[in-house]
């Protein structure tokens, strides 16, 4: 059992740590694909990645503990398997089974070769459901196939190379058993396809929420909550990638992140017809009802103040003094006060998040509630 789940084990963590770096860029994609992010498309395309790498990882894992791998075997060992079928032969072959006698069936579950047979059946039936829900058709079937049986001899090939050379022999061998039972597990994964897909929305029906959403001229909350983290994101990483590499001075880096700040919220939408960095990768902008230099501006100092009082209480919470001072007692005072503050900035944040958008579109954010500004996509 550990054969299996060990690879799995090593999957899950190689899968969370790419899930962190791709879940931002993804989630920037599915939008400016679709106009609106969906969670069942999510859930398709990171339960792929996991699959796939858990396929990956249960062909290739354990890795042998040396890179001389011919030095572990002896001279006549044989790396291919040609004849087909060989997988029957070997089920039956002295498993006392006897066709004529049912009572007997029960022996193939003991034997070995059935359950290797099984593995790599089932191993890429989940290929075939997935090529269902990309392909959409089930006219298709040739195609997930040839994907199968590509993707089976890809495995194979990098088996017997020994992982294209990095072993210098081969530690599993190319079986045409594994191609066969591999390709026809895709595709009867692609003809069940419809069973296990039945709970999530089809393609079709996402993309015609898609244009129902563009006729609306509607641009959900989360949508505009991504737009103003992407903006804050790239000022952050503005600073870690230039100055903040050989600059640790917090006051360099509050009146570094204030002048992006204003450049981003008031200079950019100003004259870019309402749009930051953030909006135009979220495919909407800012509008005002009012004269648009004055609502932007007003935008920007709503933002603004609730990233300067935040880093004051944050610096002031970061003094630090020695214990023997006479002002320390003040300074823990002080650090607490702060602390407390910060926490009940962040937690009004959340609360206020959390009713705007579940109040489906009827409230707005507070800075643009105070600059009387509103999303659109026209």
């Amino acid at each position: 059992m550990v054969t299996y789940t060990a690879p799995i084990v090593s999957a899950s963590i190689v899968f969370v740590i790419l899930a962190i770096f791709l879940f931002v860029p993804w989630l920037i994609y599915t939008y400016r694909k679709y106009g609106y992010l969906t969670i069942s498309t999510m859930i398709v395309t990171f339960s792929f990645i996991f699959y796939f790498l858990s396929a990956l990882f249960l062909v290739l894992l354990p890795l042998p503990a040396t890179r001389d791998t011919c030095s572990m075997q002896p001279p006549d060992t044989a790396y291919y398997s040609l004849v087909p079928f060989t997988f029957v032969k070997n089920t039956f072959e002295n498993s006392g089974i006897v066709f004529s006698q049912p009572s007997t069936y029960a022996l193939i579950l003991k034997q070995p070769s059935f359950f290797q047979a099984l593995f790599n059946f089932l191993l890429l039936l989940p290929f075939g459901v997935y090529l269902r829900y990309f392909l959409q058709s089930k006219r298709y079937w040739k195609k997930a196939f040839v994907y199968g049986f590509a993707l089976t001899l890809f495995y194979e090939i990098t088996q017997v190379t020994g992982i294209y050379g990095i072993y210098n022999c081969p530690y599993r061998i190319f079986d045409v058993d594994d191609l066969l039972l591999n390709s026809t597990g895709a595709l009867v994964g692609f003809f069940l396809a419809p069973i296990a897909l039945s709970i999530f929305p089809s393609k079709q029906s996402v993309q015609q929420k898609a244009i129902q959403l563009a006729a609306l001229d509607e641009t959900r909350p989360l949508t505009q909550l991504f737009a103003i983290l992407v903006d804050v994101l790239l000022i952050k990483v503005s600073w870690s990638f230039t100055f903040g590499l050989f600059i640790t001075n917090g006051v360099l880096e509050f009146l570094y992140k204030s002048v992006l700040l204003f450049a981003i919220f008031f200079v950019l939408p100003t004259i870019w017809s309402g749009n930051t960095i953030g909006t135009r990768f979220m495919r909407f902008r800012i509008v005002s009802n009012g004269r648009k230099n004055k609502s932007m501006f007003k935008r920007f100092v709503a933002i603004y103040v609730t990233y300067f009082v935040y880093s004051v209480f944050d610096t002031l919470n970061k003094v630090n003094l020695d214990i023997d001072s006479p002002y320390y007692v003040f300074k823990v005072s002080i650090s607490l006060g702060s602390f407390m503050i910060m926490v009940g900035i962040t937690l009004m944040l959340i609360i206020h998040i959390l009713i705007v958008v579940l109040s489906k579109g009827k409230r707005r954010f507070y800075f643009d509630e105070v600059a009387d500004v509103y999303a659109t996509k026209k």
